[in-house]
């Protein structure tokens, strides 16, 4: 008879490396047991940052959208870039709310497993980070809300057959992009002196330079005031401005309109101080 084959226990049974596989669970929980804890509770804050960093980002991006954001900048020049990228303006910023989130996670658990230097760096970070996340909001934000300055002023002024204002959308758009870089720039502790007296000096050009090409214009504004103020003639009237007579149909700040004989006359207001007003009794 053949002696009996020998069934192996939990202490005799051996892994595939050779080392007996209760060996190996006593130096894997030797291992385990080894690591402070501290440095469990830093992978368990990482692990919930990440989780809050993506419920965060899901909710700003449905807040958003539920505040009609795609509608109001749909079309600007923004959105279409990112759009290209496989984005949208909405989700730059909810994923950048849920970055801001997730790293100050990692800082912080940086923190709790007490690595070397953390605290010096952690200082500065914990000053800068914030800021940085502001900037980059305003920087997003002026972008935007320059484009659709843009858009806006161009369809203002769609009507308006003056070649002088075509460079009117670019400056309203650049203009609010400058302040946001002011802004952003100021955030992150940048001395912005020197850009404000740029920005002075810019606003000063732009007035000095507009009035300069939109004289006419600005001369038909004022004098229009003056007689929406003073009606010397009204709606109804017959007169005759320079060479123009006939029937006034309407008066508005830039413009009077005037018909005569199945025409219909446009006359700009400063015309009425330059060549005179003749009221035309019947």
């Amino acid at each position: 008879m053949s002696d009996p084959v020998p069934i192996p226990t939990a202490e005799t049974a051996v892994s595939p490396t050779g080392v007996p596989l209760q060996s190996a669970v006593d130096m894997l929980r030797s291992a385990l047991s080894s690591v402070p804890a501290r440095l469990w509770l830093a992978v368990g804050v990482v692990l919930f940052g990440a989780v809050l960093a993506a419920l965060v980002a899901a909710v700003n991006r449905r807040l958003l959208v539920g505040a009609g954001v795609p509608e109001t900048i749909e079309g600007t020049a923004f959105e279409r870039t990112a759009r290209e990228f496989g984005t949208s303006t909405v989700s730059l910023v909810a994923d950048l709310t849920g970055y801001f989130i997730f790293i100050l996670s990692v800082i912080v658990a940086l923190t709790v497993a007490r690595v070397r230097y953390i605290t010096t760096f952690w200082n500065g970070v914990a000053e800068l980070l914030p800021s940085l996340f502001l900037a980059a909001l305003v920087l997003i934000l002026g972008l935007v809300v320059g484009d659709k300055v843009e858009l806006l002023v161009d369809e203002r002024l769609r009507g308006v057959k003056l070649p002088q204002t075509g460079v009117i959308p670019s400056l309203a758009k650049w203009s609010v992009v400058f302040v946001a870089v002011l802004v952003a720039l100021g955030q992150v502790g940048i001395h912005t002196d020197a850009l404000v007296v740029l920005l002075g000096t810019y606003g000063f050009a732009v007035v000095l330079f507009g009035a300069l090409a939109f004289r006419d214009l600005l001369a038909s504004g004022a004098v229009g005031f003056y007689l929406l103020l003073q009606q010397p003639y009204t709606i109804g009237d017959r007169v005759r401005i320079g060479d123009t007579d006939g029937v006034v149909q309407e008066v508005n700040v830039f413009v009077t309109h005037v018909e005569s004989d199945d025409e219909e006359y446009v006359v700009p207001n400063r015309r009425a101080f330059t060549d005179g007003i003749v009221r035309l009794r019947e």
